[in-house]
């Protein structure tokens, strides 16, 4: 069986705790295309709070996103999707689906429950 040590895991989730600059909140998936996040965007919070590599308790690491109550809603839609971006570099670093998916209103706020992105150990 493979076996990783966790400085393998952590160089790999270290860059979403490194380069986050904004978290986005969209109406479909954008796949890892810089483009679509103009495009489906429906809201963001910049500088969101990305914990370093920790152990996941399942195997392997993870990384924590600390819940937001701030964010910005900029459009109108179904927001279904998140992504955390390096806009300086214009790349989408990691995508997912929203826990549920949720009614926004240009102007308003958005909330979002602290969430992990994890590696698990090989099998």
């Amino acid at each position: 069986m493979a076996a990783l040590h966790n400085d393998v895991f952590d160089n790999g989730l270290s860059v979403l705790n490194t380069y986050t600059e904004t978290l986005h909140i969209l109406s479909a998936d954008p796949g890892l295309t810089w483009a679509n996040i103009a495009s489906y965007t429906l809201g963001n919070k910049a500088s969101p709070t990305v914990s370093t590599p920790a152990d996941r308790a399942a195997g392997g690491r993870e990384a924590t996103i600390s819940a937001i109550s701030d964010g910005t809603v900029s459009g109108t839609g179904n927001a279904a999707y998140w992504a955390l971006t390096d806009d300086s570099e214009s790349k989408i670093l990691a995508t997912g689906d929203l826990a549920s998916s949720e009614s926004v209103s240009s102007g308003n706020q958005f909330t979002l429950t602290e969430f992990k992105i994890g590696i698990p150990d090989p099998a």
